[in-house]
């Protein structure tokens, strides 16, 4: 089994080596593959050190600036499919996403037939802890809207704890995918739904981060509404294969 983990960060000095030993301390061999974005808080350095005690789990994608969530998994799927992994997995740094929950969508995937496993706050059984009551109604209220314009059978269309097979990555263009922000997130899963992979959900407890400071923002949300009209017509053009 050859699972990759990639995790995006900007300025995750207090969290980057918890989430990393974390990672490592699952009863599955999984790989990481940190795609740091210039952080000036010295965060690529702490997984450099890490390094040497995880040589051949813990790899490390350095880029200059902040260039975006959905440029760096795409940067991610990339330098996977150059390799021999089969599993692609999407997940936080700031433990919002429980690492132990990275089995139950991996067994979803390759146990249970789901071509992409999404860990989702809003299906039966998901939850949101530590979230005031506006974030909770924005973002769920964007998951319905989401919903209502693509016909899309997920629940929760904006999460980002998720596992991909290989052939859905290599199946989509990833030179399609135009979006960075969160609405990166609804376009991935839109893409694979739109070829036809089978997307299921599996339920999680998302908690708000307890160290560092949240890249959430109107902006992000607001694109990833104004997005969902955009990803529709686009799918309805030429699709997101190759």
């Amino acid at each position: 089994m050859s699972a990759l983990v990639i995790i995006p960060t900007y300025n995750e000095r207090e969290n980057a080596e918890a989430i990393i030993r974390a990672v490592f301390a699952l009863p599955e061999s999984f790989h990481v593959l940190i795609v740091d974005d210039g952080s000036p808080d010295g965060t690529a350095q702490i997984v450099r050190d890490l390094q040497n005690e995880f040589n051949d789990r813990l790899h490390l994608l350095e880029r200059r600036g902040k260039l975006g969530l959905g440029t760096a998994y795409i940067a991610g799927f990339r330098w996977g499919l150059l390799r021999d992994y089969e599993y692609f997995f999407e997940m936080d740094a700031d433990f919002s996403h429980s690492p132990t929950d990275l089995l139950r969508l991996l067994a979803k995937c390759r146990d249970e037939g789901a071509d992409v496993a999404v860990g989702s706050r809003y299906c039966a059984g998901g939850k949101v802890q530590n979230w005031p009551k506006d974030r909770i109604f924005l973002s769920y209220g964007a998951s319905l809207y989401t919903r209502s314009i693509l016909w899309m059978p997920v629940a929760d269309p904006t999460a980002g704890f998720i596992c991909y097979r290989r052939k859905v990555l290599e199946t989509m263009d990833l030179d399609k995918i135009r979006f960075v922000g969160y609405a990166f997130q609804i376009e991935m899963k839109y893409a694979a739904y739109s070829l036809g992979f089978k997307v299921r959900e599996v339920p999680i407890t998302f908690k708000d981060r307890e160290k560092g400071q949240s890249k959430m923002s109107l902006h992000i949300i607001r694109e990833a509404m104004l997005g969902v009209v955009q990803i529709r017509w686009r799918g309805m053009r030429g699709g997101y294969g190759k």
